[in-house]
Formats: C-alpha cells, sequence, structure tokens
C-alpha cells in the first residue's frame, strides 16, 4: 500500500516513520526540494496545484491525506474523484477559514468566544462595540502560530492592526481569560468509531507551543471528547483531528481545531500504546484503530529556532530526541523530545532541565 501526503514536513516525516513497520509506502507532494520527509518516500517536487504532479499523485497513492490545512480545498475536492481522499474537502474548506470555523462550532453548540467577521476599519470599529476590550484580530484564512494575529487592548490598536493585515478578510474575538490551554486528540475510523487520547495541557509563548503534557484522568476529558465526538460525526471525519479549547471556570471554549495530527499531541510516540501517527495511517486505511491508552505520564518539549547538542538532551534521564533534519531559522519548530515518568511528580522533575535547554537554544 502506498500513501500520498500533501506536504512533507516534520508531520509527514513522522507519519512515514509510523507506517513503515506497516510495510508501507509513501510519495510526498511539496513545493520544496528540502522537505525533511523527502528521504522517506518518493518526492513530487513542484506546487501544490500542479494538474500533472496532482494526476501523478492520484496515481500513484492508494490513499491522500495531508500534514497541513493550508493546502487548498480544491485540491482535495480534485484528489477525490481518482483517490480516496482522508480527512475530507470539507473538514480542510471548514478548517481553513476561521469564520466558517466558529460558525460551524456554534451550529455544533460547541462554545466559542464572541466573534466578528471584518472586512473594513468600520467593521472592526463597530464590531468592537459589542466584543469589547481585550479582543483578537486575525486573518479569516492562513497564519499559524501566532501569525497573522494582533492583540487589540484599546481603540488606540484597532487602525495598526487592521493595517498590518493589508486588507485581507479578517475575524474579531473577545479574548478568553482562560485557567488553562488543552487539546484532545482524537481519530475516527472509515465505520465511524471513535477513539480519545488523555488531554493534552498546553504552554504557548509568541503564539507558538512550547511544552505539551499529557493528563489522563482530567475533569474536562469527558466534556472535550462530547465535543470533538459532535465535530468529527458533522464532518464525517477519518483520521487524527485535533481540538484547540480554552479552560475557564471549570468549562471548555473552543479555539479551533486542525484536520491532521497536531503538535500537541507528539507525547503519544513514547507515552501511548498507539501514536496519533500510527492511528492516523490506521483510520485512512480502514485498519482497526489501536489503543491510545497512555503509557506512564508524558509530556512533549519543542525547540524551536535552535537545537543544543543531541547528547545533551540524550544524556537527560528517560528522554527521548527527536530530530526533523529541518536547518534552525528564527521561529522554526527543528526538533522535539519526548519525557516519560512512573508518576507526576517525577515528570515535573525530569521536565525542568529539558525544558531549561530548550529556552536556552530558543530564537523565536
Amino acid at each position: 500500500m502506498k500513501v500520498g501526503i500533501l506536504g512533507a514536513g516534520q508531520l509527514a516525516r513522522m507519519i512515514a516513520l509510523a507506517g513503515y513497520p506497516l510495510g508501507l509506502d509513501f510519495v510526498f507532494l511539496d513545493p520544496s526540494g528540502d522537505a525533511c520527509a523527502n528521504k522517506l518516500g518518493e518526492h513530487l517536487h513542484g506546487d501544490y496545484q500542479d494538474p500533472r504532479l496532482l494526476a501523478q499523485l492520484a496515481e500513484s497513492a492508494d490513499v491522500v491525506t495531508y500534514e497541513f490545512e493550508n493546502v487548498s480545498a480544491d485540491v482535495a475536492e480534485f484528489l477525490t474523484s481518482h483517490t480516496r481522499v482522508h480527512p475530507s474537502p470539507k473538514a480542510l474548506a471548514v478548517a481553513q477559514d476561521r469564520l466558517i470555523e466558529k460558525n460551524f462550532f456554534r451550529s455544533l453548540e460547541i462554545p466559542t468566544p464572541e466573534f466578528a467577521p471584518v472586512d473594513s476599519l468600520e467593521d472592526l470599529e463597530q464590531a468592537m462595540a459589542s466584543i469589547g476590550y481585550p479582543a483578537i484580530l486575525k486573518s479569516r484564512r492562513l497564519g499559524y502560530d501566532g501569525k497573522g494575529q494582533s492583540m487589540l487592548k484599546s481603540e488606540a490598536d484597532l487602525r495598526p492592526a487592521w493595517e498590518l493585515l493589508e486588507g485581507a478578510p479578517a475575524i474579531v474575538e473577545g479574548f478568553v481569560p482562560f485557567d488553562r490551554e488543552v487539546s484532545v486528540i482524537a481519530v475516527r475510523g472509515v465505520n465511524g468509531s471513535m477513539a480519545f487520547y488523555p488531554l493534552s495541557e498546553n504552554l504557548h509563548r509568541g503564539g507558538i507551543l512550547r511544552v505539551a503534557r499529557s493528563c489522563a484522568g482530567d475533569a474536562m476529558q469527558s466534556q472535550a471528547e462530547a465535543y470533538v465526538s459532535r465535530l468529527m460525526d458533522a464532518l464525517g471525519y477519518v483520521g487524527v483531528l485535533a481540538l484547540e479549547l480554552f479552560e475557564t471556570g471549570g468549562r471548555l471554549i473552543a479555539n479551533e481545531f486542525a484536520p491532521r495530527v497536531h503538535n500537541s499531541g507528539h507525547w503519544t510516540i513514547e507515552g501511548a500504546e498507539t501514536s496519533q501517527f500510527e492511528n492516523h495511517l490506521r483510520a485512512i486505511l480502514g485498519l482497526p484503530l489501536g489503543s491510545t491508552a497512555p503509557v506512564g505520564k508524558s509530556a512533549m518539549v519543542n525547540f524551536i529556532g535552535g537545537l543544543p547538542e543531541p547528547q545533551e538532551v540524550l544524556a537527560l534521564a528517560q528522554t527521548h530526541l527527536h530530530l526533523y533534519d529541518k536547518a534552525p531559522r528564527k521561529g522554526r519548530k527543528v526538533a522535539h523530545a519526548t519525557v516519560r515518568a512512573e508518576t507526576s511528580e517525577q515528570l515535573s522533575s525530569l521536565l525542568q532541565p529539558l525544558t531549561a535547554l530548550a529556552d536556552r537554544v530558543d530564537d523565536s
């Protein structure tokens, strides 16, 4: 069986690494000549919209998936007429536009922050009268890791924030004074069966995920599972999906979802019976889903912009290093490390030197 992947970054790389023990082959379509997954399969080098390459991808792959949601939904729609594509183009289209996404959440009775569409400075000024300060102005499309976003603390911030978007369609959201940020990683098979990983408690800085810690037995687990189940059923979803949430006052509010494997679930490689990457492959190939049960207590730390010497990381007890074969660059995720322990207390202790290493080389 051959799996086609739109994109050849670190997520595609980890999907492929999970697939080799299952006897799978891979073909990647990516415009970058040095994308880090290229060595793990056939590389179709060119634009995602290139009809010749798309036809070649569809012909060679038994199923096509994607590693990030900024590939045009039209591309996924085209591929569905030639081969199987999971997740569906509908999931991609909803996730690509923050306004459509927020309205979709609302239609499913999944709570969201207050929001309003913004197509001009005048729209923004009018929206703030009801949403109030503080708030966040975001581009509706594209943008990740905090890009395309501006915090609005007073009226003086409105014009500069709008001008930064250079007229792109936007959405303004009320700021949620959250107690913590969490995500739930879920997987749904072609037969509708679902499995859920323990909640990840996530620490961001500058809009980029720094630490994700698994929280087996968390009080918010059932609420998160209810929301993500509703979402996946409505989309007829197949594969792994991550739903990012704010916890505030004992309730969860949806921020956004990613129709793919997700950074906050990297701890599952060592910290779960079946990793999110293997389960994504199982789902899109129609294979039985693997157990999502945790193995001990786990956490993941990102290395952003820079990387310590590998021996410094590997010298730390119960720590596993994952290099992405990417050149260091400001704000770029170049590796992560996973820590696993028997107890939460041990995990906290083991995390301290690892996060110190990551902070030392952080060039975001």
